[in-house]
């Protein structure tokens, strides 16, 4: 059973696709399960999709992925909804230059993804590190707010004495900017202390959340080394995961409905030359309607056109001929089942909307 895509389209990466052209834009969607407690939002076996971009280190590409994600919030429905956004350089910087070893630091960010804050510096305290280093910690853990050009000049005062640390903060800047520039960007709170547990994010790292629910509907981040560990060229990456049950539930709490389905395309072709102002007056017909027409203006065969239509992903295809149009109806065919049927023209765009034929 598995517990996450990312790992596995990791791994098709560095094997199958290693010859493909840089970077790669790849898609899933499915059913994943974890042995999780179930509760509200929470479940052993749940619905995700993941987009990942492979191949870039730009902090273009991060910017690309919380736009991305910002994108598929808004076209739920859903109005109020908050980007919690870190970088994972931070504290990794900071634990590294004190010299605690990779695995105590991921049982420290794991512990503070939990935001069991106390625990997690009694580890870091135990390690060695220095009184400078806890007190560094401490102020970088409370650090969070909206006004992240604030909050970064903070970070980056904090950090100063630790050199990743430091670049860590002036990627996640560059990030933010390119983000933030747009105007039209998601609501962004800036956590200086965000850790998330999985042990492979290697920079900037976000979920995003709504009011109505403590869960997060969203996360990713960057990681850089995760397609090398399965034996593949080095390939920076950054992705994200999207939580469908949890949208879901986030858009019955906010009373969202769901967003109405796509609108069909159709073409009119006319059988002959003589009913193209049939065809004409039937386009402009269905237009008024509120579908989306064109009109077969090539003057090709109806077998041409309809390999036309098919190859462009046209949904219906209305066929104007004469011994139909004398019986006041056309021919309708529905291009995906390929199926027609002789359909009353002043019952024609009903049935286009119905998805019927």
């Amino acid at each position: 059973l598995r517990p996450e895509f990312t790992a596995s389209v990791a791994r098709l990466v560095a094997t199958t696709m290693r010859n493909e052209p840089k970077p790669l834009r790849l898609f899933c969607i499915g059913s994943l399960y974890r042995y999780d407690e179930p509760q509200k939002g929470r479940f052993r076996e749940f619905w995700q999709s993941n987009f990942e971009l492979m191949g870039s280190e730009k902090p273009e590409a991060d910017a690309e992925v919380l736009l991305l994600t910002n994108t598929l919030m808004k076209s739920v429905g859903l109005g109020k909804y908050t980007f919690k956004v870190g970088h994972v350089g931070v504290l990794r910087g900071i634990l590294s230059r004190e010299g605690l070893g990779e695995e105590t630091q991921n049982r420290v960010m794991q512990l503070m993804d939990k935001k069991q804050y106390g625990e997690a510096l009694g580890i870091v305290r135990e390690a060695g590190a220095s009184d400078e280093c806890l007190k560094t910690l401490q102020r970088l853990v409370s650090l969070k707010g909206s006004n992240t050009i604030s909050v970064l000049k903070e970070m980056k005062e904090l950090v100063k004495d630790y050199k990743s640390a430091s670049e860590a903060v002036e990627n996640l800047g560059e990030i933010l900017k390119l983000v933030e520039e747009l105007g039209k960007g998601p609501n962004i709170i800036l956590d200086a202390g965000f850790a998330r547990g999985l042990e492979y994010y290697t920079g900037m790292i976000f979920e995003v959340y709504v009011p109505e629910l403590d869960i997060a509907l969203a996360g990713g981040g960057r990681y850089d080394k995760l397609v090398e560990l399965f034996g593949g060229e080095p390939t920076p990456a950054v992705g994200v995961a999207h939580g469908i049950d949890r949208m879901m539930l986030a858009m019955q709490e906010q009373k969202v409905s769901p967003p109405a389905e796509e609108k069909k395309r159709v073409m009119v072709i006319p059988v002959n030359e003589k009913l193209n102002n049939e065809a004409l007056r039937i386009s402009e017909m269905l237009r008024k309607e509120g579908t989306a027409v064109e009109t077969e203006v090539m003057r090709r065969k109806v077998t041409k056109a309809l390999e036309d239509a098919d190859r462009r992903g046209i949904s219906h295809v209305v066929i104007v001929g004469e011994r139909e149009l004398s019986e006041g109806a056309v021919v309708l065919r529905d291009m995906q089942r390929k199926e027609q049927s002789k359909v009353k023209i002043e019952e024609l765009a009903k049935k286009i909307k119905s998805g019927g034929i």
